[in-house]
């Protein structure tokens, strides 16, 4: 049962860790109203549709499609009175950052947020404004000013399954395979096919043109 004052900004949380939700959900404390939680695309539409939120809190990997596939399955007469979506995400890279802008979000912060900041982004989210990380920030004025090529990150993203993109950020970033398995759970074999997959993917030879190709891009 929320402690939440009568009136207040109701928020859903959306993420596919329950104990990330929990822990949000304790920060946030009485000064909104958490009306739900949704651990994967289908349920977060759901519960848009249920609670009718001011905000929703939204991580960009999620199971069904990710947040911005949540933001594309509103309905259209939800565009001015439906929620405004402040994405909450372990991710800074600059592909999560522009593309779940472009796809509806009011804002970007990431899961190093201090609780009070987070309450602020939400007011402020709540009140339409546009709330960004003021490292992230750089990069949608970067989109916006044409530094970043959106069109051909977005289409040789695609791509690339969400693994093969986890694998590829890691190997980009100089981990060795077995520190790549070590962080993702997976075995040594199971990153070789997904680094196979990547280079073939992307029409590229080795870790050396995957490392300037991921740093051109912005995705280190």
């Amino acid at each position: 049962m929320s402690t939440a004052p009568r009136g207040g900004i109701r928020v859903l949380i959306v993420d596919d860790h329950a104990m990330f939700r929990a822990g949000v959900r304790a920060e946030l404390g009485s000064t909104v109203d958490v009306v739900a939680e949704a651990a994967d695309v289908d349920e977060a539409v759901a519960a848009i549709a249920e609670h009718k939120p001011d905000v929703v809190l939204l991580d960009v990997h999620l199971p069904g499609g990710g947040g911005a596939e949540v933001m594309r399955r509103m309905p259209p007469a939800m565009a001015a009175d439906g929620p405004r979506f402040l994405a909450l995400s372990v991710s800074d890279a600059a592909e999560d950052v522009i593309g779940t802008i472009r796809a509806g979000a009011r804002g970007y912060v990431t899961k190093t947020i201090t609780g009070p900041e987070l309450v602020d982004a939400i007011k402020r989210g709540s009140e339409n404004d546009a709330v960004v990380s003021p490292r992230l920030a750089g990069f949608v004025l970067d989109a916006f000013a044409g530094t970043i090529e959106i069109s051909a990150v977005d289409e040789d993203l695609d791509r690339l399954t969400e693994r093969e993109r986890e694998v590829m950020r890691l190997i980009a970033r100089g981990y060795a395979y077995k520190e790549v398995a070590r962080e993702l759970f997976i075995s040594i074999k199971t990153v070789e096919t997904h680094m196979s997959s990547v280079l073939r993917k992307l029409q590229l030879s080795s870790r050396h043109e995957l490392t300037r190709w991921a740093s051109d891009r912005r995705l280190l």
